[in-house]
């Protein structure tokens, strides 16, 4: 499946960049006109894949954070979020609620909340190769009013 228009955005891991991440994505998909309720959930999927890049795959460096946006017919979204860090062991226990490496005041819940808000989530990842998180959501169809 081809899509009918596509961004990509590198960015640096600073913690500063995920707001500028959100915003970015949510600007592009306004041109589906999505409802409030599915950009505020794409913005929160966003916010939690780029921030696993910053305090995970880059937790003792800055480096690129990759992200694709790409629209299909239908208004099917797909989001790529990518890094080339340090790779997650089991991507089947990182995925369980509550689970972190980084401890401290990290709850776990990163790939929970970004599945909670998006219709598919797909995790894969090497270790010292990096983690690809694809963030799939079909936005819904919207009635205009007469007037």
């Amino acid at each position: 499946m081809k899509p009918i228009n596509e961004v990509k955005i590198n960015l640096l891991s600073c913690s500063s960049n995920e707001a500028f991440a959100r915003v970015a994505v949510a600007s592009f998909i306004a041109q589906l006109d999505p409802t409030i309720e599915e950009i505020n959930d794409i913005k929160t999927a966003v916010s939690e894949a780029v921030t696993n890049c910053i305090v995970h795959a880059y937790s003792e460096r800055i480096d690129t954070v990759y992200i694709t946006v790409r629209i299909f017919e239908n208004r099917l979204v797909k989001i790529t979020v990518r890094d080339r860090g340090c790779g997650i062991d089991d991507v089947k226990k990182a995925m369980e609620p509550l689970y972190t490496t980084a401890g401290g005041e990290r709850a776990g819940l990163g790939f929970a909340v970004m599945g909670s808000f998006m219709d598919k989530l797909n995790v894969r990842s090497k270790l010292g190769k990096g983690t690809t998180v694809i963030l799939t959501k079909q936005l819904s169809y919207r009635t205009r009013a007469n007037g």
